[in-house]
């Protein structure tokens, strides 16, 4: 243990032309010392670049393997449906991923109607009348008994009192310059919700203002009736908004939302490319820094590379003439990313969906989108897939080199100590020898006196 330094500063204090600093003499030895723990420390920063960058492409993965998904997602974006109408002042419909693409005929004769009731005006909301009771019926339901007493025989409080009923019809009080009304109204339309009045005895007279009837259309040359002026069931996956009568059919058009299944593909190239670009970082060499990546000698991230590249040029065989990605409107660049051509996508939509959406969902053989799942879910696979093994050797290996580094450290501050103890009484006898000297001398002296 030695450093040139080190022994010239001892050799002076020696030969008495300067003074010996045992604390900065010890310090320049440990200093020498830590070459190796410097190399561990150098280690250990660059597995967290390592580290860093496997988080970051473990993320991109994760989005990647999401937009893979949804390209395989039989209920999802490839899969939906729109519904357009002719006139949508009559019907306007939307369409669930079951729906069934197609054109359908919609004639509205009449539109659903809530049923309602009104009583005589008084004065005001407060203003009392005769107590009893009247019966209202909803449909083919039960009748109700509502009571008029001392405690609600004004319209205000008969009106909270039926409310608290839920009994499937609402009362509220309508006032105006001529006074107040109670006004009962249905819960639900059409005839399910009819109301029926009977049974009066109080001192409101209740006349019926609307009957529940049902809306009446046909639809491809159907009758049909619906309570609501929602209608669904009628068509699967489809509802249809009835709006108001028509003379003449109203067209329903069922088809793919082209929409969504571009924004499916385009998401999925965005984060491919993501992926790509992080994987293309890793292998680049930088003649500044005469550097790859963090990740440019690992094997395994290379092996990904090309499975993902491997991935993106699968031929989807037996689908007519949309077979891989260029087909279909998206194109592999030089450097292994993608870009969509979005005239030659929506040409490819518009001549033949089903063959579009077959190439990604093709049960057997796999189409694209499965296959690419497969291979994507074994490399995300939190505990065996090749980045969450690297990640865990790193954490490993750093957990270990922290280890060393403590220990190295520990046995260089135990050497300190040591070497303290021994200079600084290196120093005490380095700063005693002028005295000696000079005691020396003037013996010598003495002695030579009296010898002459």
């Amino acid at each position: 243990m030695g450093t040139t330094s080190a022994t010239s500063s001892l050799s002076s204090a020696a030969a008495g032309t300067s003074t010996f600093n045992a604390q900065q003499y010890v310090a320049q030895l440990i200093a020498s010392e830590q070459g190796p723990e410097q190399l561990m420390q150098q280690q250990v920063s660059t597995l967290s670049d390592q580290s860093t960058a496997l988080g970051t492409l473990s993320t991109q993965m994760t989005t990647l393997q999401n937009a893979v998904f949804a390209l395989n997602d039989f209920q999802g974006a490839l899969a939906a449906k729109q519904a357009t109408s002719s006139n949508d002042a009559v019907a306007t419909a939307t369409a669930a991923a079951n729906a069934i693409a197609g054109a359908h005929t919609l004639t509205v004769t009449s539109l659903a109607t809530t049923s309602s009731a009104y009583s005589n005006t008084l004065a005001d909301g407060n203003t009392t009348f005769a107590t009893g009771s009247f019966q209202v019926q909803v449909g083919t339901g039960t009748a109700v008994t509502v009571t008029v007493n001392s405690s609600n025989d004004t319209l205000n409080g008969l009106a909270s009192s039926i409310n608290a009923l839920n009994a499937g019809f609402s009362a509220s009080v309508v006032t105006d310059a001529s006074g107040a009304r109670l006004s009962l109204v249905s819960g639900s339309s059409g005839a399910p919700g009819d109301l029926t009045l009977s049974n009066n005895t109080t001192g409101l007279t209740l006349t019926k203002s609307a009957t529940g009837a049902d809306a009446a259309f046909t639809l491809d040359g159907i009758s049909l009736q619906s309570a609501s002026n929602t209608a669904s069931g009628m068509l699967p996956g489809v509802t249809i908004d009835l709006a108001g009568v028509s003379a003449s059919p109203v067209t329903l058009t069922i088809a793919p939302d082209t929409s969504q299944a571009t924004t499916a593909i385009q998401s999925f190239v965005t984060a491919y490319n993501a992926v790509i670009g992080t994987l293309n970082q890793q292998f680049a060499y930088d003649p500044t820094t005469k550097s790859t990546g963090p990740l440019g000698s690992d094997t395994m991230v290379m092996q990904i590379q090309q499975q993902v590249l491997g991935d993106a040029a699968f031929t989807v065989p037996g689908n007519g003439a949309y077979t891989n990605l260029a087909a279909v409107g998206v194109n592999m660049n030089e450097d292994g990313t993608l870009s969509v051509n979005s005239a030659t996508l929506s040409a490819s939509m518009a001549a033949n969906y089903s063959a579009v959406q077959n190439f990604f969902q093709q049960a057997s053989p796999s189409g694209f989108a499965a296959n690419f799942s497969t291979d994507i879910t074994n490399i995300t696979d939190p505990t065996q897939g090749p980045i969450a093994v690297d990640q865990q050797g790193i954490q490993q290996t750093t957990a270990s080199l922290n280890q060393a580094i403590a220990d190295f450290q520990a046995n260089l501050d135990a050497q300190q100590q040591e070497l303290l103890q021994i200079y600084s009484q290196v120093a005490v006898t380095l700063q005693q020898m002028p005295d000696t000297l000079n005691s020396i001398n003037s013996q010598l002296g003495s002695l030579s006196k009296s010898g002459g």
